[in-house]
């Protein structure tokens, strides 16, 4: 059962960073799970040991968990955006 909430939650995360990014008319329900996750895995690394709070990936569904991984997700999102410019379209 936690493994469902934890794909829900982080599709949420994923969707509201991406509608935060602008980028949700490129990204589908997988790609704003996959962000979610995958931005709360780096704000795990990176900013969870500053701030002392856990993410979503820890077990941990609490508001301050969430904001946390959303933050993840936001990051992760602009460094994806920093590498597209880069790229002929």
């Amino acid at each position: 059962m936690n493994f469902i909430l934890w794909l829900i939650v982080g599709g949420i995360v994923g969707w509201i960073a991406s509608m935060i990014m602008r980028t949700n008319p490129q990204q589908g329900i997988f790609l704003n799970i996959v962000v979610g996750v995958v931005g709360a895995l780096l704000a795990g690394w990176f900013i969870s040991p500053l701030l002392g709070i856990g993410t979503i990936n820890q077990s941990n569904f609490s508001l301050p968990s969430v904001l946390v991984s959303l933050v993840g997700a936001i990051i992760l999102l602009a460094i994806v955006n920093l590498f597209r410019r880069g790229r002929p379209r």
